[in-house]
């Protein structure tokens, strides 16, 4: 196959993501409840990732064994919780950071109820304020907050030397929707969600060309999910 992405149509990709789905091991119960409390509780819970990406989060973890795992943007906790349970053997640290008060009142909800404090710690206000007070380096970096900010994010962890030398950035939505690529790639999305994921998809496209120009860094964006890039430091980069 010379192409990377398999041309599905809208019903054919819901039977791909479910045929994927069966043939994953799935995320444990609680997860399951929680997406399920998540899914039905809040109107934009199209935010919150899919069952099948908790998978590779577990996965993930467990794959590359993180001490210590940085998400931006917790929304109601359920990325902390697959990050908590692919490093149970590890006992990874997981510091997460939430700027809406109604998704840290949840996260907090939900961080009691399956009783995962001893290692998420959840950092309250705007990240591009409490990302500048975190100290030491992270192995995993999770990005997932509002598509502007995703630059400005990124050039604090580097430039403060938040990934270690090992370590990954993980960007997620990069895609928005389609409407990075282009205006008509996402014909199915409705005219309500458009602006908002026209104006991420701008500000992901911008971030996408700047990664390119970081001569610290190497890049993968990798058709997945709503498209995640990854980033790690290039073989002897000068970190901070």
């Amino acid at each position: 196959m010379l192409g990377s992405i398999l041309p599905f149509n809208e019903e054919t990709a819901d039977r791909v993501s479910a045929y994927c789905e069966k043939n994953s091991h799935g995320i444990p119960d609680a997860l399951v409840e929680h997406w399920e409390w998540t899914r039905t509780r809040f109107p934009d819970a199209d935010k919150m990732s899919s069952r099948l990406q908790g998978s590779w989060m577990i996965f993930t973890a467990r794959d590359r064994k993180p001490k210590r795992i940085l998400e931006i943007g917790c929304y109601s906790g359920y990325s902390a919780l697959a990050w908590y349970e692919g490093t149970r053997d590890t006992k990874a640290e997981i510091v997460t950071l939430e700027y809406s008060p109604k998704m840290i009142a949840a996260s907090r909800e939900a961080f009691k109820k399956y009783g995962v404090g001893d290692r998420v710690k959840l950092i309250e206000g705007p990240a591009e304020n409490t990302l500048k007070t975190l100290e030491g380096e992270f192995d995993l970096i999770f990005v997932d907050a509002n598509k502007d900010g995703y630059a400005g994010y990124v050039k604090t962890i580097l430039d403060q030397g938040l990934l270690s030398a090992n370590g990954i950035i993980l960007c997620d939505n990069v895609f928005a929707r389609g409407l990075t690529i282009g205006p008509d790639c996402a014909p199915w999305l409705n005219d309500h969600v458009r602006p908002y994921w026209n104006g991420c998809g701008q500000a992901l496209d911008k971030f996408s060309a700047g990664l390119m120009e970081d001569p610290r860094i190497d890049v993968l964006l990798l058709p997945v999910f709503d498209g995640v890039t990854q980033i790690r430091w290039k073989d002897g980069a000068q970190r901070a």
